[in-house]
């Protein structure tokens, strides 16, 4: 076993984070105001070309704002992405509305827009009343097929939400992702590409909209020299040293995705050769920040499971990870609705994410490879 250990994706630090840190420090702008924060706002719509920007504590909470500021409601139905992680979902049931699972297509592992269309139809049929938004996830930093889905949310006018949360630096025909939407977010977790520690974005084109965001954001309190408050708020804005470190994250943004592009090259030429495994590749007008290199296993082909490789890797100290499972095999939302084909379920059951921090070595992405090569030419399965 490996004596250092190959993580998933860590956090990468480019060297200006800390000035910015330390003047806040410097300054005792310590809570959640300060200039970091809006320095960070401006920053990121002139990176994105989106016209306002609120900062928050997290993706999850971009999106639960998001869904208040559309007027979601108790009992609205709001279509989302099956093949995510919880934190696009968990605030549709926040607001004590109903998710409407979709599945993916297979060239971008996206929601499928035949899909869409089937379950918006459908829904009409059965509700009676249209869903109230749609919550499309980019995922892995992969753009879903905007084109088609922008025609159908329009077509049908529900307002889209661009959940992505792993896609910053990622583009459709040129243009950021983030930026189609009615509303965009992101995440600055610590696996992000970049990360603020914790932290997410919430974006628009809309001024009153991200007003409203910032508003509700700190506890919705009115402009009293008292404590007032007329509507329920939320202690989601980011703080001022989070901001900082954003900051200095952003200005290496652009070298990071080139960091994780060439992990995913890597991978890609390393494990060419390997019948079975194969990869997503970016369509006509998709360019991928490529946030986590993934690979789909055939065990057939293969003769090990992704179980055998993802195990195999974790006895050698490599941290990865299996892809997401379906919102619609989760437990906690077993009764919502769904239009599923099949696809997130197979590829949950085949997927593996491979380490990709833009901070690995050379070496590092070697190990990984060697490692997977040599179980595959081994060929001793451990699970059925």
């Amino acid at each position: 076993m490996r004596s250092q250990k190959i993580w998933l994706s860590t956090p990468h630090m480019g060297g200006a984070e800390i000035n910015y840190v330390n003047e806040a420090f410097e300054s005792n702008w310590i809570s959640p105001v300060g200039p970091n924060i809006t320095a960070f706002e401006d920053e990121l719509v002139k990176y994105n070309g989106v016209g306002y920007c609120a900062a928050l504590s997290s993706g999850t909470a971009a999106i639960h704002l998001a869904l208040i500021i559309l007027g979601i409601n108790r009992d609205d139905e709001v279509i989302c992405s099956t093949f995510t992680f919880s934190g696009s979902c968990n605030p549709i049931a926040y607001l004590g509305a109903t998710p409407v699972f979709v599945d993916s297509e297979r060239e971008t592992w996206n929601m499928d827009p035949e899909l869409l269309e089937l379950a918006i139809k459908d829904r009409i049929a059965k509700t009676g009343r249209c869903p109230k938004a749609v919550i499309l996830v980019h995922l892995y930093g992969m753009p879903a097929k905007l084109e088609e889905i922008l025609a159908i949310t329009r077509q049908y006018e529900i307002p889209l939400i661009e959940d992505a949360a792993e896609a910053i630096g990622s583009k459709y025909q040129d243009r950021k992702l983030g930026s189609f939407g009615a509303l965009g977010i992101y995440s600055f977790n610590g696996n992000k590409i970049i990360t603020t520690s914790g932290g997410g974005a919430l974006v628009s084109s809309n001024e009153l909209w991200i007003q409203k965001a910032r508003f509700l954001a700190t506890q919705a309190r009115e402009p009293a020299p008292h404590y007032q408050h007329e509507e329920i708020g939320y202690n989601y804005r980011m703080s001022n040293i989070c901001a900082g470190i954003g900051r200095g994250q952003l200005q290496v943004l652009d070298e990071r995705v080139r960091q994780r592009r060439a992990n995913f090259q890597h991978y890609k030429e390393a494990l060419d050769g390997v019948k079975g495994i194969s990869f997503t590749e970016e369509n006509l007008h998709g360019f991928s920040n490529r946030w986590l290199t993934t690979i789909v296993i055939d065990p057939i082909k293969v003769g090990v499971t992704r179980e055998d490789i993802r195990c195999g890797l974790q006895d050698e100290n490599i941290e990865t990870r299996p892809l997401w499972k379906p919102m619609h095999l989760q437990p906690v939302f077993k009764d919502a609705p769904a239009y599923t084909s099949g696809v997130s379920e197979e590829l949950f059951d085949q997927g593996l994410c491979l380490p990709s921090g833009s901070n690995l070595t050379k070496e590092d992405l070697g190990s990984v490879t060697d490692s997977i090569i040599s179980m595959v030419h081994s060929a001793k399965p451990r699970h059925v």
